[in-house]
């Protein structure tokens, strides 16, 4: 029977078996592990499955998908089978990302002690995400609420947040429970975004700096429209179609506009070919009618 504190981990992989090798190194050198480690493996065709293996943890249990679901499917059904399971908290991360031994214990210990000071649940915490050189990783800040240090102190030195990536963040069962999963249709980039600001609803999620995480990209940059260009684009395509659907459901005509301006400002300003500027907005205005349904565990 649960005691309401087994933590089931969460990663998401695809053909990165090099990095999902030293991910897999992180979190079995944590301070406090977690009681499964469930490795999902969208359909790749390198050694990850042998990697898995060569890990011989009883704690890993690998899943390997038909075809590859891009990250936004793979939390889906990640956070589906730990939930079937019966796990209280799902640790969500990448399979470029490496926790230092401290980042599960601070995120539980930040849940826990913000709970039992203020009597809010929140819904989810995140970890500080630095990029390889020990700078802030750009793409992984999470969105501040307007009362961001409302609660900080040096006791407890967490912020208030509407939104984080998924690279190391911590999420109750009972917020899924009552929000659903994320959307597998968003395939890539803004699930995350979408995904945190659905539970934030309930209430605001916790940053917690103390809890750190090292992104293994190759380079540090945010998600920015000026960035455009012909071999990323089909990233741009999904990000811009995925945050036009939940702009417009959610803000309506106004909000869809103000974000079809910044991608016009940022694309502009970075001289982006007009073809390319054309397929965005045409991205855009897809996500108006693109309404995936909320499916819950």
């Amino acid at each position: 029977m649960s005691l309401g504190w087994t933590i089931a981990a969460v990663i998401v992989t695809y053909n990165r078996c090099a990095k999902l090798a030293r991910v897999l190194d992180a979190v079995l050198a944590q301070d406090l592990l977690p009681d499964r480690i469930f490795v999902i493996d969208n359909a790749s065709t390198d050694a990850t499955e042998a990697v898995v293996a060569a890990a011989a943890s009883p704690l890993i249990t690998y899943v390997r998908l038909p075809v590859n679901s891009g990250g936004a499917g793979g939390f889906a059904e990640g956070i589906k089978i730990a939930y079937r399971d019966g796990f209280d908290y799902f640790w969500l991360m990448d399979d470029d990302g490496y926790p230092e031994a401290p980042a599960l214990a601070v995120l539980k210990s930040s849940l826990i002690n913000f709970e039992a000071l203020h009597l809010w649940k929140p819904a989810f915490a995140c970890s500080m995400v630095k990029w390889i050189d020990g700078s802030l990783c750009e793409m992984n800040t999470p969105q501040p609420e307007w009362d961001w240090p409302r609660f900080y102190s040096d006791q407890l030195p967490v912020m208030l947040v509407k939104s984080c990536s998924f690279v190391s963040v911590l999420v109750p069962s009972w917020v899924v429970r009552k929000h659903g999963l994320p959307f597998g249709e968003y395939f890539i980039w803004y699930d995350d975004a979408e995904y945190t600001q659905r539970l934030a609803q309930s209430y605001p999620g916790l940053f917690c700096p103390r809890s750190i995480t090292v992104h293994d990209t190759p380079d540090n940059k945010g998600v920015n429209y000026g960035l455009v260009s012909r071999t990323n684009l089909w990233k741009f395509l999904y990000g811009a179609r995925n945050e036009s659907s939940f702009k417009y459901a959610r803000y309506g005509l106004s909000g869809w506009f103000s974000m079809v301006r910044r991608m016009h400002m940022e694309m502009r300003a970075g001289g982006v070919a007009w073809g390319l500027r054309l397929a965005v907005y045409q991205a855009a205005v897809r996500g108006v009618r693109f309404r995936p349904v909320v499916a819950f565990p």
